[in-house]
C-alpha cells in the first residue's frame, strides 16, 4: 500500500546539546570557582545550548542552583557561596554511573527521584582539590560523560606543583629551584624540616615563597622576607594543605601565555604581562580577584621572545598530556632566560581574567571561545585516548 497520501509526522526538532555548568566545590577556591561560572553563565550561546548550572557546596552536596549569573559576582570584597543560590537545603543531584546513561536524577528524602534529563556534555568550572584535580574527571570517565579541559592525568599533574615541576623538568623545561615538605616529614620532625627551608634560604638568598602544594588563586601563598616569619608562612599554608612547597624568589618579569587546542593541535595566545603589584607584596588573592590588578595584553616582548615563550607554553602543555585548555606562567629571567612556574588547567574564566583576555587579544572572542571548549569536548571521547 502507498504511503504517498497519508499524512506525514512532523520532524522533531534537533535537540539542543545540554551543558552542565559544574562550579562551587569543597576547596578554598570556591567562591572563585562561582564567580568563574557566573561569568560563563552570562556568555554562553543559549541559542545553541541548554544549560543545567549545579553547584557543589562547600560540604561537597551536589544542588540544583538559580540560573543567576547576577548573584555569582564578587559584592563587598566577598566572593559568592552555592548555598546562597541553592534551590532547595535537603535536596542533591546524581549524575550516572553508567555509561549508557546521561540521565541526572535529582533527589529529596522521602521523595521519588526525579529524572532531570540526558547531559551531553559536563563543564566544570571548579578550582583548587576535589575538581580541578582529576577526582571530578575520573568520576566523568566512569561515566561516560564528555567533559571540558584535561582528563584525570593532566589535572592532577597540573594541580601538585610538587609533580608538576618533576614532569616539566624531565622534559627539558626550566624551572626555579623549590623545596617540598611532605606532611609525614612535618609530622615526625618539625625542626630537622624547618632546618631544610632555611639550608634552602641560605643557598637560594630571601625572600622565600611558602605555599600549599596543591592549591591555587594565590590562596595560603605567604612572601617571607626573613626567619621570623617562617612560622607563621608554614602554618598558613599548611592550612589548605599539609604538603607545601617553598619556592625561591625569581627576579625578572611575570608572564602568562593562554593555550587552547584547536582541530590540528594546541595553539598558543599572545603573551600577557603581569605588571609589579604596587601597594601589594606580589600577584596574591586580593591582587587578583578583589583589586583586578590589570595585566598588560600584549605583553611588551620582541618578536623572538614572544616565539619563544608561545613555543614552551605549547612544550608544557603537551608534558603534562593537558587538553582543551591551559594558562601557563612564566618568568623571564634578568639572565633572559624563560623559567616556567606553573600552569592551571582550568585557569580563571571571567571576562576580565588573564586568560579571555589574552585570547581575546589573539582574535579568539569570550563567547567563542566557550564554544569551542564545548565543541572540543563534544567530539572527544571518554576513556583511553
Amino acid at each position: 500500500m502507498s504511503t504517498e497520501n497519508l499524512p506525514q509526522s512532523p520532524e522533531q526538532p534537533a535537540r539542543k546539546p545540554r551543558v552542565a555548568l559544574v562550579f562551587g566545590g569543597r576547596s578554598s577556591e570556591h567562591g572563585i570557582s562561582m564567580v568563574t561560572a557566573g561569568a560563563v553563565l552570562s556568555a554562553i550561546d543559549r541559542t545553541k545550548y541548554d544549560v543545567l548550572p549545579i553547584g557543589i557546596t562547600r560540604e561537597g552536596r551536589w544542588v540544583l542552583t538559580a540560573d543567576a549569573p547576577e548573584r555569582m559576582a564578587i559584592t563587598d570584597r566577598r566572593t559568592p557561596e552555592v548555598g546562597d543560590l541553592a534551590e532547595a537545603t535537603d535536596g542533591g543531584v546524581l549524575l550516572p554511573v553508567d555509561p549508557a546513561n546521561r540521565e541526572v536524577v535529582y533527589s529529596e528524602p522521602g521523595s521519588v527521584p526525579k529524572a532531570l534529563g540526558e547531559v551531553d556534555v559536563v563543564f566544570p568550572m571548579l578550582h583548587g582539590p576535589y575538581g580541578e584535580d582529576g577526582t571530578l574527571q575520573g568520576l566523568l570517565e566512569l561515566s561516560g560523560v564528555p567533559y571540558v579541559g584535561s582528563g584525570v592525568l593532566a589535572s592532577a599533574v597540573g594541580q601538585d606543583k610538587e609533580y608538576m615541576k618533576r614532569v616539566f623538568t624531565s622534559f627539558g623545561l626550566k624551572v626555579g629551584p623549590y623545596l617540598v615538605i611532605r606532611p609525614r616529614e612535618w609530622k615526625q620532625d618539625e625542626s630537622a624540616a624547618r632546618k631544610r627551608i632555611v639550608e634552602f634560604a641560605g643557598e637560594h638568598g630571601w625572600p622565600l615563597f611558602v605555599k600549599p602544594a596543591r592549591a591555587g588563586s594565590s590562596i595560603g601563598i605567604t612572601k617571607v622576607d626573613d626567619l621570623s616569619g617562617l612560622d607563621e608562612a608554614i602554618a598558613t599554608a599548611q592550612v589548605h594543605d599539609p604538603k607545601i612547597l617553598v619556592e625561591a624568589a625569581l627576579r625578572g618579569r611575570e608572564l602568562e601565555v593562554g593555550v587552547l587546542e584547536f582541530e590540528d593541535g594546541p595553539r598558543a595566545s599572545v603573551p600577557a604581562e603581569i605588571p609589579p603589584a604596587g601597594t601589594h607584596a606580589y600577584y596574591d588573592f586580593e591582587a587578583k580577584y578583589i583589586d583586578s590588578t590589570p595585566g598588560i595584553v600584549p605583553a611588551p616582548l620582541t618578536g623572538q621572545e614572544t616565539a619563544e615563550i608561545q613555543a614552551l607554553a605549547v612544550d608544557a602543555f603537551e608534558a603534562a598530556s593537558c587538553e582543551g585548555l591551559v594558562r601557563a606562567d612564566f618568568f623571564l629571567t634578568e639572565d633572559g632566560d624563560f623559567v616556567i612556574n606553573e600552569i592551571n588547567t582550568m585557569p580563571g574564566f571571567t571576562p576580565i581574567s588573564m586568560y579571555p583576555q589574552m585570547w581575546q587579544a589573539t582574535g579568539v572572542s569570550y563567547p567563542d571561545l566557550i564554544d569551542r571548549l564545548i565543541q572540543a569536548a563534544l567530539n572527544r571521547s571518554t576513556g583511553l585516548r
